[in-house]
């Protein structure tokens, strides 16, 4: 087995006839496995028609070989372990290594062959969620074609007949191997290099797991009470930060495979929505937007003009998935006086800290054990201080100077002389302090006299 860095490390383009030298009729592809979650460069295309590939946050594009004309992917279903951040690591199934599994990208007009084994204790199928395509290779079990059984590989050919974003997943005993993180994006890029260019093109999927601390294993029949919000696969601080230069066009495709839609929120920029797993959207149908909303199931592709430097935020505006490890019957102590308290229990247990009474920002900051292979509700730090986030979060970096290809995490954005927020430590400036008469009501109009009018009633006059 071989990682996707190996093959860096060797010197191979990772794309096309080079990288292996068998043909179908000798054995099937390789099926490189990445042994690591983070992000890996983008994977150039060395055959058929050019593109500019995607970057997908935490992730990696799935390699293929030329085969008379033909693209051959080799995807392999397996239990796979995943680092959720640096910590914490999930006993998940996924694909080739890692969950998601690797992105895969063709073009538009390419045939493609997708050759799935399965190493999973159960069979498994995979369906191409918003491919056009014969409806035998759709990968419906019982419905579409026989499942893959355990130690078997299927076949799946078709023509990538509409570029645009898209994802994959089983369709056999769906809710548990999904749950178990199941999962990854399909990318068909257009024929014509020209339709919709963007400099820099980023993909990930949001998924969500309920797992307790100090456990491996999803909870497989959970429906609502997810206590694992993650982009990738990753929670934040571990979540890879989007690296772009300054005056980029800029595109970033999201997928929702959890049990409830995202609000997906970008700070510092306005953008337009171009594109769905329905199809690309016409320039006339966009409107601006801050937040666009996931729906459950579906892809959003948004794009924006990189033209505001910064450490810029993105993430879910559902608050409580911009946390880790989230109890969710944890009570409220917002003004109460837990002196007393802490001063019985500390008589038994000295290391006991009581939290709760002023908000929960002081647990971001708070150094206490915690169970084993979890993390803190709210990690990550920043230049000034504790980000006070988990979850769905991960932070856009548009910086001057960088070259095309060029995805290393620059560090803190070094902010002008004058454009921080600051304390104010002397007294409100004349211009802000309201009038003292005003406190009175003299420096308002004077309220208009209240007549009598025949009959009991009254008018108002000035």
């Amino acid at each position: 087995m071989f990682s996707r860095r190996q093959f860096i490390g060797a010197g191979a383009a990772l794309a096309g006839a080079t990288v292996w030298s068998k043909t179908s009729a000798m054995g099937l592809p390789e099926a490189p496995i990445m042994e690591e979650a983070a992000t890996q460069p983008p994977l150039m295309p060395t055959a058929g028609p050019d593109y500019n590939p995607v970057v997908t946050l935490n992730g990696w594009s799935l390699p293929f070989r030329m085969n008379n004309g033909v693209k051959e992917f080799h995807l392999v279903a397996e239990p796979v372990e995943r680092e959720m951040a640096d910590g914490m690591t999930a006993y998940l199934w996924g694909y080739n290594g890692q969950s998601p599994g690797p992105t895969i990208e063709c073009v538009e007009g390419d045939r493609v062959r997708i050759f799935v084994s399965n190493k999973l204790p159960e069979h498994t199928t995979v369906h191409w969620h918003g491919l056009i395509l014969p409806n035998g290779m759709d990968g419906v079990a019982g419905l579409t074609q026989p499942p893959i059984p355990s130690g078997k590989t299927f076949v799946y050919e078709f023509d990538a007949v509409k570029s645009g974003t898209f994802m994959y997943h089983p369709h056999g005993d769906e809710m548990v191997q999904m749950a178990m993180g199941m999962m990854g994006f399909f990318v068909i890029h257009p024929k014509d290099p020209t339709f919709m260019p963007v400099d820099r093109d980023f993909v990930f999927l949001l998924s969500s797991y309920d797992i307790d601390p100090g456990s491996y294993l999803p909870k497989v029949m959970e429906m609502t009470d997810f206590n694992m919000w993650t982009i990738n696969s990753r929670i934040f601080p571990d979540v890879a930060p989007l690296i772009v230069a300054k005056d980029d066009r800029v595109r970033v495709r999201v997928g929702n495979l959890t049990m409830t839609n995202h609000p997906i929120h970008m700070h510092g920029y306005d953008f337009e929505v171009t594109c769905t797993d329905g199809g690309w959207v016409r320039s006339e149908a966009r409107w601006p937007e801050v937040t666009i909303d996931i729906p459950v199931g579906a892809m959003r592709a948004y794009e924006f003009d990189a033209v505001h430097p910064g450490d810029w935020a993105l993430h879910c505006h559902k608050s409580h998935h911009t946390m880790n490890a989230m109890g969710h019957d944890v009570p409220t102590f917002i003004g109460a006086d837990k002196t007393n308290v802490a001063r019985k229990i500390r008589a038994v247990q000295p290391e006991y800290m009581p939290m709760g009474t002023k908000g929960m920002a002081d647990m971001a900051e708070m150094s206490m054990p915690i169970p084993d292979n979890t993390i803190p509700m709210m990690a990550g730090w920043g230049q000034f201080g504790s980000l006070e986030m988990g979850g769905m979060f991960t932070v856009v970096k548009v910086r001057e100077g960088l070259e095309a290809g060029d995805y290393e995490d620059p560090g803190d954005y070094e902010n002008p002389p004058g454009t921080v927020a600051y304390e104010w430590t002397g007294s409100l400036p004349d211009a802000a302090s309201a009038p003292a008469s005003s406190a009175h009501g003299s420096a308002l109009p004077s309220k208009p006299k209240r007549q009598m009018m025949p009959g009991g009633g009254t008018h108002s006059g000035m």
